[in-house]
C-alpha cells in the first residue's frame, strides 16, 4: 500500500521554537488586553475593601449588586439609553447616506477637481474652526438642545470619506463602468444596482465606525444640549459619578468610608453599563474592524 502524499512543509526545530515563542508572546497580548476588562467586571460586584486589599484577582470577593440597584434607581439611566439608542441609529444612518454616494464621486477619475476637494477633506483633519466658531454656528442655524447639535455637524468623517473612496477605487473597476454605460445605464442606476450591492463590506465598516462613534460621544452633548432629559447614556454615567462624589446619592452612608466604597461600586458599575453593548458585539464584528484598518492602509 502506498504512502498517502501529503504536501504538508516539515518544520525544523526553529521552526518550532518560533511557534511557541509566538503563542507564548500572543497569550501574553491577550491576558494584558482581556485581563482588565475581566478585572472591571469582577470588581463592579466585589466590595471594595476586598478590591484595595488585592483580595480581587480571578474571582469576586463579598458579592454585592449595590453599584447596579444604584445605577438603575437613578431616573434617567434609562432614558439616557433610549437617547443614546436613537442617536446611534439615526446619526450612522445619516452618516452611511451621505458618506457612501461622496466617496463613490470622489473615486471617479471623470469627476472634475476631485484632486481639490480631496485636498480640502483632508485640511479639514488637520485644521479645524474650533469649538467657539462652532458652538456659534449650531446657535444660529436653531441646533442648539436638539439631538440634530450631536449629529449634523459631524455628518461626514473626512478619515471614514478616505476609506470608503480608497474602497471604490479599488473595488469599482473602470471596465464595469463602460459596460454598464454600453447597457444604457445612467451613473445613478450604475451607483444603486451595481456599485452598492458590491459594497456590502465597506457599508457595514462605515455603519460600525459610525456608530462606536456614536455611542461613545459625550462631549458634544455636553457643549449643545441644555435639557437633562435630551442626554446621551454616556453624559447620563458623567453625571451619575459626579453627583456621588458631592455625596447626592449616598445620603444613606453615615461615614466617609462607606460613601468611597458606594463610590467606587458605581464607578466600576458605570463602565459595565456604558461598554457592555459594544464589548457584547465586538465578537461579531470584529472582521469588520480588520476590513477597516485593511481598506485604509492602502494608498488610494
Amino acid at each position: 500500500m502506498k504512502a498517502r502524499k501529503t504536501n504538508r512543509i516539515r518544520q525544523t526545530g526553529a521552526d518550532w521554537v518560533f511557534d511557541i515563542l509566538n503563542y507564548i508572546f500572543l497569550t501574553l497580548c491577550l491576558l494584558i488586553v482581556a485581563y482588565p476588562l475581566y478585572f472591571i467586571v469582577i470588581a463592579s460586584i466585589s466590595d471594595p475593601v476586598d478590591v484595595y486589599a488585592g483580595n480581587v484577582f480571578l474571582y469576586p470577593h463579598r458579592v454585592t449588586m449595590e453599584g447596579y440597584r444604584r445605577i438603575l434607581d437613578y431616573r434617567s439611566f434609562f432614558t439616557g439609553y433610549r437617547n443614546t439608542v436613537l442617536y446611534t441609529m439615526v446619526g450612522t444612518v445619516l452618516n452611511v447616506f451621505i458618506t457612501v454616494p461622496a466617496a463613490y464621486a470622489l473615486s471617479r477619475k471623470d469627476l472634475a477637481g476631485r484632486n481639490l476637494m480631496m485636498m480640502m477633506v483632508t485640511f479639514t483633519m488637520i485644521f479645524s474652526g474650533g469649538l467657539i466658531p462652532t458652538y456659534l454656528l449650531v446657535l444660529d442655524l436653531g441646533l442648539y438642545d436638539s439631538m440634530w447639535a450631536l449629529i449634523l455637524p459631524g455628518a461626514v468623517s473626512a478619515w471614514n470619506l478616505i476609506v470608503a473612496r480608497t474602497f471604490f477605487q479599488q473595488t469599482i473597476p473602470d471596465e464595469l463602468l463602460e459596460a454598464a454605460q454600453l447597457d444604457g445605464a445612467t451613473n445613478v442606476q450604475f451607483f444603486l444596482q451595481v456599485v452598492l450591492p458590491l459594497s456590502k463590506s465597506i457599508l457595514a465598516v462605515l455603519t460600525l465606525f459610525y456608530a462606536v462613534s456614536h455611542w461613545n460621544s459625550y462631549f458634544n452633548a455636553l457643549i449643545y444640549l441644555k435639557s437633562a432629559d435630551k442626554y446621551p447614556l454616556q453624559l447620563v454615567l458623567r453625571n451619575i459619578l459626579f453627583e456621588n462624589s458631592l455625596g447626592d446619592m449616598v445620603e444613606d452612608a453615615s461615614t466617609l468610608a462607606a460613601q468611597q466604597r458606594l463610590g467606587d461600586l458605581i464607578k466600576y458599575g458605570v463602565i459595565i453599563a456604558s461598554s457592555l453593548p459594544l464589548l457584547v458585539l465586538y465578537p461579531f464584528l470584529q472582521r469588520y474592524f480588520i476590513q477597516g484598518v485593511m481598506i485604509g492602509a492602502v494608498k488610494g
